[in-house]
This record gives structure tokens, C-alpha cells and sequence, in this order.
């Protein structure tokens, strides 16, 4: 069976460009199976693509004598490698100096690598060439502003303005009129009048015409007209009907017209005569303007005389313009049509059009990603309670006491807290001033112990240590986000009675010394300590768009409930907050809080992060205060979370409630005060590190905190937020330290003197450890509490029990669970993550023990596929990072195929949440390969490739199959810069092409190319999409191929892609046919890849050589490969359906559009050797010149359908009497004698007439039988598909669009050809390819013409209406 033969032809010749032994028969099963499932349809013919590396090494001798030798070469610096800074925006970095040499978990190791190293960007020098003309560099095709040109048509209709036709849409006048109905066999007395409503309406070129329709309503659909051009005068004639008239033509025959009554008879006449005056005052205008006076001489006459006469006295008169015309001559006249002309396509309306789709958004470096920003500014806290703190004052009356507010962010709608805590201290110098004895003997104040790093010293601690403004982010704003301010107070009894004071208003003068004299005492002795006091409320956003509510105000300051201190109990609240019968219930405090909202500009200078470090641009000198950044809490979900960048290392410790109602070790646990301290040893006397955030006032770091105080209760609630900086490196000694206290409130006449163990006594300890199984422990935990602290106390904890068998430990009620506490990580160098802690850690038992246990690591791979989608994106840098590399060392390909099923995962989750984005910026600026591949002969590329087939070949794991399908373009992209990365290092790029990847790596790719073939050709109706996206990230493989490897190679590959295709493919795989080529022919060196030059010996230009070269014969698509299966798809899908053909001619029309407007050939010659190229595109446009012309009666608009313009006509119908044309004088086209059948019976013929483009048609005997006969020369074998819905007709129509644009791309071939081409290819052409090439100027004629600026805009107008209809 010839098919057969052919199908197993195509199988041997995959195998035939293969060198390693052993691997045919596994390509010719693969390439057998995909022909054995393909459809029973006849292969397009494909012709091999010339050894493009061995050509241009035979050819070198040519090309460099060759004066466009830049079209003919590949530039040599085209590749090169960028070290581009990793962007910071901090002024210094926010590791510690230390942190590389203090990290030991692979984890933290890799994630500080990660954060330190710089990217590393592969650039392309002339990749902005790779797209389509509109992404072009040089913005061409963009014309600013056309000259400003008047055309004869416009001209008229600008002079008729305020004439009889200003009318709007031409109508000089319209009304009822009685028509003679006659034709040229009727004798004149035979009368028959028809009722017709008649418009008389001028045309764009400025004459009249009078169309004549059944209604007012028919103006669409004329039944005749006439033209009035030919209207010599107009009488009155009563003989034939009352209130007639006749209207006299040149040629002594009339038109016989008859009003309704005497005065519309008289209008109409007087109307159709200033129309005649007016024709005749514009043809004596033409003549004076003519070249022929206004003398006897007449035309033939004038030709008969000398022309060296005329020559000789223009000469001789001393006229300048005359002068200027003697001196004149073709070459000038040439030349100066020449300057200042646009560019051919500039014209094009798809050069004007805005379209994007095929422009690759910028990929933009990892950044650190903010919400909607909002800065917040605490100005003053005053309560109606006021008076005189201090004598030494400038007696300015404030507070009686010090407060402190904490304002935080609270999500109502999800029930959480969603930002860090931000203390202000708002008191004036005065009302510090009673703390500061107090702070300097506190307990809860250490000064001992360790810095975590030293990095706050970037900026002066006294500018930190007071904050005013804090800036708040928002991911997903939502008006029910409120602002929560709680105010705290020096710790003096129970909230109630503190209140009490503030409240009532009477006998003011004593209440103010009575808390004076309280606030004075309480704050020498327990100015550590504080209390709930109050709070306050209000909405940030108006909606849920982001919009901020900058004229709010705070909520009236409320008492604080003492047993509703919670966050939760908050949250309720706020629930109710905009009930008005709940609020009510609340008791306020007079007073009131001044904070402002405004939105802040991106750039807000002298600002710290969270963690204090100053954010560009920052400066120190002269800074009056600074602006924190406050740590926002997004939810753990995947779209709002962005890759890790910079170092952060927070954990924020949430003391909650303590259970003591049960104890009986302590008899007095009342008044409890909870401090914490970060310890990294459990032996006696270990000093506690010094890396809590420090309180408004403190030290920026201190080694201890406490929390709030609630008076006489023995189980307190807490709500208290502890922010610590954890330390680079943890081990199973670092822990949270728990100390409990009673604390005494009794204020005697001596409290001031009483000695420290009477205010606080110690009443417990509980301790839990930062590590559990080697990672953070968060969440809530439930410990209990001991009553001694003993050295080793943390080895006294069992691990999976709450017994504890140390015989000196004495526990609190039995060793219960007392203390509830929770912790919160934020950290960019420890996970959660249970899954992704376990992998790491593997891989780094695995680093250390020197081998691979390849069971343990398959299955630790396999874990990852459950890590949450949030943690994924967090670490997706790093992650990638060692799935590389592991998939680089290993030596099992079972371990190289999950490494790459994890990220095949990775990749389609971070799809699904829209942040594909992030893995561009990943391939682009973090991958590299100097971290993955070890030394040795191994590569990133190959094995990647290698794993990449084997999970493409396995058919029972389809999803996965599915999933890299669609996402390839992911891997192929790594193929690509590991590539690239890999010539670079290897200095390669100076190497031959042939000898720069070895052998392994050309199988590897060969076999992937035959592993997706299956899945585009035979599942593309089971799985579109993937198989779409496949068929592009190929196209765009092999593209960049083109610029890394052998072009032979890859011409190869692209040849054998397009093999598979069949002739009588179904719809989609047409188009994914023509998408692929699309793609590909993209390429940024288009033009030498096809190698513009003769393959002869004679030059390119001789007239012998012409038929080779300038027809789509087998050597013009073997030398011109890429632009022969351009310029052949074309021809084939010409015949096909619309889509198809549309995006077939866009292919052609858009690579020829692109190098007109390509600024690296702006030279004549240049743009005409490349001309040369698409050529063959003539003989394309010959075989389909029916299509391109007008064939028929059909596609012609008789009637003044659209915009009644005569200019809207292709061409006007005529009796013609003994076979000869009628002249376009006298003109009458009446639909009632085309329907008689009085015009088919004498025929049509197609000439062009006057010059205002009017086209006049008469039919003889050689019309029917030219088109049959052009019929019968296309050649419709080539008829390649069928549609999935049965085929689409060999011979469609093309619509206007697609004609113009293909003409458009034959008048740029003849206008850009040089002269000699041009001469040589007329010479060489057959006499039936002359006529047809006439026939596409002509055609080019009628489609391109002005037809003026009005009835531009009625079409438009029209359009517009139908588009709206």
C-alpha cells in the first residue's frame, strides 16, 4: 500500500540522524505507534531541509564576498550571561554578619543562599526581534501623523458645503415623482408611468445622480438611477402627463418625468437645473486647468505637432514653473515621488491597531509583595481628667497618670487578628518622668544577656524609641477591618476602680490630687507592671476596593470589661460594633484619642521594617522621626502569599489564660504577672538572650517582658503579644521561659520603701522548647508548671508523655497542664511544614553520610506532594533549588522522575493560583547551574530531558502526563538557560554548533520530540488545552534552539514535527500547525536562516537562475526552508476553511510586515535581497486570481444600497448595441430590465472608465469560458484537511480583509524588488502569469482606491449601526 510505504519511510527517517547505537528500534516503535493510532489521511509533502552548518562552512566564500553578508550571518556576541544585583530595599542587609557560618539545617543553609546570591540573567542581545512587528524595538510602523493631502473628491464636497448638497448624507432633494417605464425597443409614444420616491443626491466626486425607489422607506433599496453628468437640459413637457418633465441626455435620448402638482414640477426643475449649470461649470473649470486651451485646437491635432516644439519653448520662456518643467525628467521626477513616501505597511490598518496578545508580559525580579498600605499617625490620648504633673513644668496641664496604647488590625468577617501589635507611648516628658525610677528597679527589665545581631544599630536607637507612625498593610481589605486601640495603664488595683475617678465628674480639684498622689506611688513601685485600662474602635475601609476612610474617627474610649480581655471576647465586640443597642450597653470614659489615616506613597522615606532596618530612602541626618512598618498576618493562603526574598526570623509568643483556681502550693497567686524570657540552656544561672522587642521607652532589645496584670484573680487571661527575634541557628536547648509572679498592690505611707520580695513573689515556672522533632513548635500548646527551677530541667520533659520522673521537681497540682500559651512563626528560613522539614532534613542526613538511600528519598518526594500550596509558594525558590539539584546528582532515574513529579505539582499549583508570573521570574533571574551540577560531564539539560521522556512515556500515569503537557513551557524554559548557562561556562559558544551539545544530549531531545508527538496528533479532542499549550512551548523550544544548537539539527526537528501532521488533518491540528510555524518563524535571525543568496554559481540576479529560485519548487524549500513551509501552508490553506485561511495569510502578511519595519535592515538593497524571498508568493496569488478579483454580479453593489455614492460602485451596467461597449455617458441602470432579463441577453463586459474610477461592465463569450478555464488550472489536490464537521469547499470566498492583505503583501514584493529582479522575473514569466499579474494590479486598483472622506465615514457609520444592532 503506496500509504503505508510512506508512513514507514517517515518512521526509518527519524532514526536516520542517530548515533547512538541501540535506540532505532525504541524510536521506531514510538514513531509506529503514532502512525499505526494516526488518521487514514495522505501525508504533505515534506522536503529535507538543507545541512545548515555544512552550507554556510562549503558557502563561507560567498557569504563574506557578499555585500549583505549581515543577512547571511548570525551575529557572534548575540549570547551572553548578567550578574544583576539581588534587589534589597533596605539600605543594609538583613541577615546578620554571622548568619551563614551560625546556620546548620540544609534548610536555613539553602534559604540564606538563596536571599544572598546575586541573579543571574541570560540575555539574548536581539530577543526584542522575536516577536511579532508590533514588539519590535523601532516603533515604525506607528505613523505619527499622515501629510495633510486634498483630494479632488474632498475638494467638491468641501466647496458644496453651503451649496444645494450640504445636506446631511447628500440628499439635494427627495419627494414623490411619476417615471417613465421604457427601454430601448419601446417606441416613444408608448407610455407607462410608475409611482416611484425619488432622491436626488450628490457623490463624493461631485456629481449628481436620481435613484428612484418603491417607498421612503426603500432608500436601501434603489430600483434605478440615473446620472446626471450626461444631463444636458431639463424642460417642461406636458404631452405625455400633466406637470411633466424631460430630462435631455448627450447621446439624444431622454428620461420622461412627471410631478404631482405645478409648483413641485417647478422646484424640481429649477433644483435639476442649477445641478446641470453646476456640471458644466465644473467641466470648463477642468479644461481651463487642463493641458489644452480654450482654442480650435483639438486633441488629435495637438498630437500630431512636434514634441521638440513644446520642448523647445519651454525652454525659451522665462516663466519659473515652465523653466522648472523643461529641466524636469523621469530619474528627478523618480526620485523626488520617492522622499518623504511612508513605508507601504505603515499604511495598513493592522500596523495602526492595538493588539498585545502576542506581547510576552515584562518578567519582573522576586520582590517582597504589600497589600493595600496605609499610614497611621497616633497624635495625643487625653482623658477630661487633667491637671498640673509636675511644679518644674511650663505648666502645661495633661494626664495625671502615664497610659500607653497598642493598636493592632482585627478581621471581624474571618474572626482573626491580622497584624502585629504597635505600641505607642503618647505621654508627654512630664508624666515619663514618674517612670523612670521606677523602670531603672523593675524586674521585668533585664539588662543582661546577648544582641541578636547587632542590626538595629543601622539606625539611632533614640529615633526608635518612641514611634508615633506605624505602617499598616492590608492583602484583601474589606470594610469590616477595624482599627483596635487598647490603652494600658501603670498596674494599681482592679479596672473598676481605677476607672471610677475618670467617670464621675464631681468635686474635680480633689479627685485630681487624690489620683495624683495614687498615680505618683504606684509608679515608683510597680512602674513594671500594667493593666487593661480601655479600648477603642474604628473601620478602616469604606468598601471592598481598598478605599480608606480617612474622615473617621475613633470610637469613644470604653471601659475595659476584666472578664472580657481576650482576643476572642475582642473580636465579639467588634462583631456588635455597629449595632447601636450593644454599643450603648458599654460604659465610656471621657476623653479622647486623636489618630489619623492617610494613604502613603511607595516610596515614604525614613522608614524601618518590622525588624528595623532602614528602608530606602533613608536619611539619618536630620530625621525627626521614623515611620515602622508593621508586620501583617496574611492568611495561609496560596494567591496572597509571595516568594521568600529577604531574611526574617520572627516568632510572637501569646501567653492566654493560666489556671490557678485549683492550685494549693501558693497561698497568695492573685495579683499574677507572667514574664518571658528566650534561654539556649537549661543550667544554673544561664543568662537569658537579649532579643525580645523592647516596649515604647525601653531598650530596642531587652532579655525579658510581661505581660498585663489582672487584679485578684487566680485563673487571668491574657491578650498580651511578645515579639521575639529568633536566632539563626536553634537547637534542642533553645526555649521560652515562663517566670509567674504575685504581685502586691498595697499602697501604704512606707510602700515607697518596702524592700522588693514584698511587691512581687515567684509562684511558678513552665518552660516549653522552640524545636519539637527538629522543627518550630507553634500553634497552642497546654504546659505545666513547677514550683523550683532546677539545672537540666528540660531533660526532665518526656517527650510523648506529660510525666515527669525527676524526683527534684515539684509541679503545681500535680504536674497538670496549667499554662495555655501560643506561638506564631514568621520566618523566611524555618517552615511549619511538616513534609517540607522531613525532606530537607533527609537530604542533609544524605549530603552527610556520603550516599544516597534512594527508597527513603523516593518517598520523602512523593511526601512533598501533600505540603500546603501556601508553604510552596514561600519557599518556591528554594525548593526548586534542590529538586534540581538532586535531580543533577543522582545516579537513580527513579529518583530523578519524582524529583521532577514534585515540581511538575509545584508547577501547576502555583497555575492555579495565578502565579505563574513567579516561576518566569524563577527561571529568569535565580536559576543557576552552578549550584546544581557537580563537577563532572553532567548536565541540568540532559537529565531533565531524560526524565522528562520517561514520564511522557508512561501511559498509566496520565494526570501527570497531563499536567506537564499543559505547563511544559516551564521545563523548556529550564532546558533553555540551563543551555545557555552550560556554552557559557564551558566557553562553547566559540565552539562549532555541531560540536557544542554531545550526542547524548541530541538523542534525549529527538526522543522527547517523539514522545509528545502522540499527545498532540492523536489526544488533541481528549485534552485540547494541554495539547495547544504543548504545541506552542515546543515551537517556542525550538526557537531558541535555533540560536544554541545545530540549525541543521533543529531544521531536522522541525521538519519531523511537521511530518506528523497529516494532509487531511481535522481543524485543530491545522491550526496548531499554522501557530507552531507562526512561533517559529518569530525567530530574531529569521532572514538568515533562510539564507537569502543564490545556491548557484552565477549570481542571484542572473536572468538563468530566476526560475530556480523565485518558484516554490523542491530547491527553494530545501535552500529556503523555513520561509518555503510559510509560503506552501499558504498555499495549501488558501482552500481551506476561514479561520484557517485568515491565520495562514496573517502569517505572511505579519513576517514581511516585520522585516519592513526591522531597523537592522533600514538599506533598499537589504529590504530587496529579502524580497526576493517571497516571491514564490506570486505564483501563490496567480493560482487563486479568481479569488482576488471580481468574479461575478454578485459581490457588486448595483444600488445606492449603502451610502447612495456613485464612488461605492465597482462598476455600472449598460446596453450595449452590435456587441460594442456603451460609453459611460448616458447612463440608466434599472433593476426592473436586469429582472426582464433585456441586460443578461446583451452581456457584460469589465473595462475601467473615466478618471474618476468608475468601472463600467459588460460580459462577452470569453468571461465564462476564462473563469472555467482558471478553474481548471488550480490544482485543488492539495485540498489538505477536512474540518471535523465535513470539510470545507475547495474554493471559498475570500472576504475583503483577507484580499487586501494579500495584495498588500504583493504590492510590497513589486515595490521593494529591485528593478533588474523585476525586469529578469517579468521576462521569465508565461504570458497567462503577465495577464494575471495585471490582473492583480488592477484589483489592486479597485480595492486600494479613495473613495473620499464622506463616504469613508458612512461606511463607518454603517458599520458602526450594524455592529450596535
Amino acid at each position: 500500500r503506496p500509504s503505508a510505504a510512506l508512513e514507514m519511510a517517515e518512521v526509518r527517517r527519524f532514526t536516520k540522524r542517530l548515533s547512538k547505537p541501540g535506540t532505532a528500534a525504541e524510536l521506531r516503535q514510538s514513531a509506529s505507534e503514532a502512525v499505526r493510532h494516526s488518521l487514514p489521511a495522505e501525508k504533505a509533502k515534506i522536503v529535507e531541509p538543507l545541512d545548515y552548518e555544512t552550507v554556510i562552512e562549503q558557502r563561507r566564500g560567498q557569504i563574506h564576498g557578499d555585500s549583505l553578508r549581515d543577512l547571511l550571518q548570525f551575529p557572534v556576541d548575540e549570547v551572553s550571561i548578567a550578574t544583576v544585583p539581588h534587589h534589597r530595599r533596605t539600605v543594609c542587609p538583613a541577615l546578620p554578619p554571622d548568619a551563614e557560618a551560625q546556620a546548620h539545617g540544609l534548610l536555613v543553609k539553602e534559604c540564606i543562599r538563596t536571599y544572598n546570591s546575586d541573579w543571574l540573567v541570560v540575555n539574548y542581545k536581539y530577543e526584542a526581534y522575536g516577536g511579532d512587528f508590533r514588539s519590535l524595538p523601532s516603533k515604525v510602523h506607528q505613523l505619527e501623523k499622515l501629510p495633510v493631502q486634498l483630494f479632488e473628491v474632498d475638494e467638491d464636497a468641501d466647496e458644496d458645503a453651503a451649496s444645494l448638497c450640504s445636506q446631511k448624507g447628500g440628499n439635494v432633494m427627495e419627494g414623490w415623482l411619476y417615471k417613465a417605464h421604457m427601454n430601448n425597443a419601446m417606441n416613444v409614444t408608448i407610455r407607462v408611468f410608475k409611482r416611484r420616491f425619488c432622491y436626488l443626491t450628490q457623490l463624493p466626486d461631485g456629481s449628481y445622480s436620481l435613484c428612484f425607489c418603491k417607498d421612503e422607506k426603500g432608500f436601501k433599496e434603489s430600483k434605478g438611477s440615473i446620472f446626471l453628468d450626461s444631463c444636458i437640459d431639463v424642460v417642461q413637457c406636458s404631452k405625455m402627463r400633466r406637470y411633466g418633465f424631460e430630462l435631455r441626455m448627450q447621446e439624444k435620448c431622454s428620461c420622461h418625468l412627471a410631478a404631482e402638482s405645478e409648483q413641485e414640477m417647478e422646484e424640481w426643475i429649477t433644483t435639476l437645473r442649477k445641478v446641470i449649470q453646476s456640471n458644466f461649470d465644473g467641466s470648463m473649470s477642468e479644461r481651463r486647468n487642463g493641458d489644452l486651451p480654450e482654442t480650435g485646437i483639438d486633441e488629435d491635432s495637438l498630437s500630431q505637432g512636434k514634441s521638440e516644439n513644446m520642448m523647445e519653448s519651454l525652454e525659451k520662456s522665462m516663466h519659473p514653473e515652465l523653466m522648472k518643467y523643461a529641466r524636469e525628467c523621469d530619474t528627478d521626477n523618480k526620485r523626488s515621488r520617492n522622499e518623504g513616501r511612508c513605508k507601504l505597511f505603515a499604511m495598513d490598518a493592522e500596523a495602526q491597531k492595538l493588539d498585545f496578545s502576542g506581547i510576552e508580559p515584562e518578567v519582573r525580579p522576586l520582590e517582597e509583595k504589600f497589600g493595600k498600605r496605609f499610614l497611621v499617625k497616633c497624635h495625643n490620648l487625653s482623658f477630661a481628667l487633667q491637671g498640673l504633673v509636675s511644679e518644674q513644668g511650663d505648666g502645661t496641664v495633661t494626664n495625671l497618670e502615664p497610659f500607653f496604647v497598642t493598636l493592632a488590625l482585627f478581621d471581624t468577617s474571618n474572626n482573626c487578628k491580622i497584624s502585629e501589635d504597635f505600641q505607642v507611648d503618647l505621654n508627654p516628658p512630664a508624666v515619663r518622668q514618674m517612670l523612670q525610677d521606677g523602670a531603672e528597679e523593675g524586674a521585668v527589665n533585664g539588662r543582661t544577656g546577648g544582641s541578636p545581631g547587632g542590626r538595629a544599630r543601622a539606625v539611632d536607637e533614640a529615633l526608635l524609641r518612641y514611634p508615633r507612625e506605624g505602617l499598616f498593610s492590608v492583602t484583601a481589605p474589606h470594610p469590616d477591618i477595624y482599627l483596635v486601640a487598647r490603652v494600658e495603664k501603670v498596674l494599681q488595683g482592679g479596672i473598676a476602680q481605677c476607672v471610677e475617678p475618670y467617670i464621675k465628674g464631681s468635686d474635680t480639684s480633689k479627685t485630681v490630687q487624690k489620683v495624683l498622689k495614687a498615680a505618683k506611688q504606684i509608679c515608683s513601685r510597680l512602674g513594671g507592671y500594667r493593666m487593661a485600662f480601655a479600648w477603642a474602635a474604628r473601620p478602616v475601609f469604606k468598601d471592598s476596593e481598598g478605599s480608606l476612610d480617612t474622615s473617621g474617627r475613633f470610637s469613644p474610649l470604653y471601659k475595659q470589661d476584666s472578664s472580657k480581655l481576650s482576643t476572642e471576647d475582642l473580636l465579639k465586640m467588634l462583631a456588635d460594633f455597629k449595632k447601636a443597642e450593644k454599643i450603648s450597653k458599654l460604659q465610656v470614659i471621657p476623653g479622647n484619642f486623636e489618630v489619623s489615616i492617610e494613604p502613603v506613597s511607595p516610596d515614604i522615606p525614613n522608614c524601618v521594617t518590622s525588624s528595623y532596618i532602614p528602608v530606602k530612602p533613608f536619611a539619618e541626618a536630620g530625621c525627626g522621626h521614623v515611620t515602622f512598618e508593621v508586620e501583617e498576618f496574611v492568611a495561609d493562603i496560596a494567591k496572597y502569599m509571595y516568594p521568600f526574598t529577604t531574611f526574617k526570623n520572627h516568632m510572637y509568643v501569646y501567653p492566654i489564660q493560666l489556671k490557678y483556681d485549683n492550685q494549693k502550693t501558693f497561698a497568695k497567686a492573685r495579683n499574677i504577672a507572667v514574664c518571658v524570657e528566650v534561654r539556649d540552656s537549661d543550667a544554673d544561672k544561664t543568662a537569658p538572650l537579649k532579643c525580645i522587642y523592647g516596649k515604647p521607652g525601653d531598650a530596642i532589645f531587652t532579655s525579658r517582658t510581661c505581660a498585663t496584670v489582672l487584679h485578684h484573680q487566680q485563673s487571668p487571661e491574657f491578650y498580651n503579644e511578645i515579639k521575639v527575634e529568633l536566632p539563626v541557628h536553634l537547637h534542642e536547648k533553645h526555649h521560652l521561659l515562663f517566670t509567674f509572679y504575685h504581685v502586691s498592690c498595697d499602697i501604704n505611707s512606707k510602700g515607697t520603701t518596702k524592700k522588693r520580695e514584698a511587691v512581687e513573689s515567684h509562684v511558678g515556672f513552665a518552660w516549653l522548647p522552640l524545636l519539637r522533632d527538629g522543627r518550630v513548635v507553634t500553634s497552642e500548646q497546654q504546659l505545666a508548671v513547677s514550683t523550683n527551677l532546677p539545672p537540666g530541667y528540660l531533660g526532665q520533659h518526656a517527650a510523648d508523655s506529660k510525666k515527669h520522673a525527676a524526683p527534684d521537681i515539684k509541679w503545681v497540682d500535680g504536674g497538670k497542664p496549667l499554662l495555655k500559651v501560643r506561638n506564631l512563626l514568621v520566618s523566611t528560613i524555618y517552615t511549619e511544614d511538616q513534609y517540607l522539614h522531613n525532606f530537607f532534613h533527609h537530604c542533609q542526613m544524605n549530603q552527610s553520610a556520603g550516599q544516597e538511600i534512594a527508597g527513603d528519598l523516593v518517598k520523602h518526594l512523593k511526601c512533598l506532594h501533600a505540603m500546603e500550596t501556601y508553604v510552596m509558594v514561600n519557599f518556591l525558590p528554594t525548593i526548586l533549588n534542590q529538586l534540581l539539584q538532586i535531580l543533577s546528582r543522582t545516579s537513580q532515574s527513579e529518583v530523578a522522575v519524582n524529583a521532577i513529579r514534585v515540581m511538575i505539582h509545584i508547577v501547576s499549583k502555583c497555575h492555579e493560583e495565578g502565579l505563574d508570573h513567579l516561576l518566569r521570574s524563577y527561571i529568569k533571574y535565580v536559576f543557576r547551574t552552578d549550584q546544581c551540577v557537580p563537577p563532572g560531564d553532567r548536565s541540568t539539560h540532559e537529565e531533565l530531558a531524560k526524565s522528562i521522556n520517561i514520564i511522557l512515556k508512561q501511559s498509566a500515569d496520565f494526570l501527570t502526563i497531563n499536567k506537564l503537557l499543559k505547563h511544559s513551557w516551564f521545563f523548556f524554559d529550564l532546558l533553555i538557560k540551563s543551555m545557555a548557562l552550560h556554552l557559557i561556562a564551558k566557553n562553547g559558544m566559540k565552539v562549532s554548533r555541531t560540536q557544542r551539545f554531545p550526542t547524548g544530549y541530541h538523542h534525549a531531545v529527538q526522543s522527547l520530540l517523539l514522545a509528545i508527538i502522540p499527545h498532540v496528533s492523536l489526544r488533541c479532542g481528549e485534552i485540547p488545552d494541554e495539547a495547544r499549550s504543548v504545541n506552542v512551548s515546543w515551537a517556542h523550544f525550538m526557537k531558541r534552539c535555533l540560536t544554541l544548537m545545530d540549525r541543521g539539527f533543529i531544521f531536522n526537528l522541525i521538519n519531523d514535527y511537521l511530518s506528523c501532521f497529516s494532509s487531511k488533518d481535522t481543524k485543530v491540528l491545522a491550526e496548531y500547525r499554522l501557530d507552531f510555524l507562526q512561533t517559529v518563524c518569530q525567530h530574531e535571525h529569521f532572514v538568515p536562516l533562510n539564507l537569502p543568496m543564490s545556491f548557484t554559481k552565477a549570481r542571484l540576479l542572473r536572468t538563468q537562475d530566476l526560475q530556480m529560485d523565485y518558484t516554490l519548487s523542491d530547491d527553494f524549500c530545501r535552500h529556503h526552508f523555513l520561509v518555503g513551509l510559510v509560503l506552501r501552508e499558504l498555499g495549501l490553506s488558501l482552500t481551506e476553511a476561514r479561520d484557517i485561511r485568515h491565520t495562514a495569510i496573517g502569517n505572511i502578511k505579519g513576517l514581511m510586515m516585520k522585516h519592513a519595519f526591522d531597523g537592522r535592515y533600514p538599506n533598499k538593497g537589504q529590504q530587496a535581497r529579502i524580497a526576493l524571498l517571497y516571491l514564490p508568493l506570486l505564483k501563490v496569488l496567480f493560482d487563486n486570481v479568481q479569488q482576488l478579483q471580481l468574479k461575478d454580479l454578485s459581490s457588486l453593489s448595483l444600488t445606492f444600497s449603502n451610502a447612495s455614492v456613485r464612488d461605492e460602485l465597482p462598476f455600472n451596467i449598460s446596453s450595449t448595441i452590435n456587441g460594442s461597449a456603451a460609453r459611460r455617458s448616458a447612463i440608466f441602470t434599472d433593476k426592473e430590465l436586469t429582472s426582464a432579463g433585456h441586460v443578461t441577453s446583451l452581456g457584460l463586459l469589465l473595462k475601467r472608465d473615466d478618471s474618476r474610477s468608475s468601472l463600467s461592465t459588460e460580459t462577452g463569450a470569453s468571461t465564462p469560458e476564462r473563469a472555467e478555464d482558471r478553474r481548471d488550472s488550480v490544482d485543488f489536490t492539495g485540498h489538505r484537511r477536512a474540518s471535523a464537521g465535513g470539510g470545507a469547499p475547495p474554493y471559498c470566498k475570500f472576504s475583503q480583509q483577507e484580499v487586501r492583505s494579500l495584495l498588500m503583501c504583493f504590492l510590497h514584493i513589486i515595490k521593494t524588488m529591485s528593478e533588474e529582479a523585476l525586469l529578469a522575473y517579468w521576462n521569465k514569466m508565461p504570458p497567462q502569469e503577465l495577464m494575471d499579474y495585471l490582473s492583480l494590479l488592477e484589483a489592486c486598483l479597485h480595492q486600494f482606491r479613495y473613495v473620499g472622506r464622506r463616504s469613508i465615514a458612512r461606511t463607518q457609520e454603517a458599520q458602526g449601526s450594524k455592529f450596535s444592532a
